[in-house]
């Protein structure tokens, strides 16, 4: 996610939020809790079957990636 690194978080939410997988769930929590919004971030980490971590973001993004490059 490209965008993601470059700061377009509309950039990088009008793509996720058009994937309706729990991978993109899992995204579209990671980019609500850039946002602030943990109870929006919430709701998306249900849908992907997952909790809010307990980490800081760039911990967060290192998971995310590492799951990304097992697919």
């Amino acid at each position: 996610m490209q965008l993601i690194k470059q700061d377009d978080w509309n950039g990088a939410h009008n793509i996720i939020e058009k994937m309706e997988t729990p991978m993109g769930s899992h995204i579209h929590a990671y980019l609500h809790r850039i946002e602030g919004d943990d109870w929006n971030a919430d709701y998306w980490y249900r849908r992907s079957g997952k909790k809010r971590p307990n980490c800081g973001l760039d911990e967060e993004w290192i998971q995310i990636s590492a799951l990304i490059d097992e697919m």
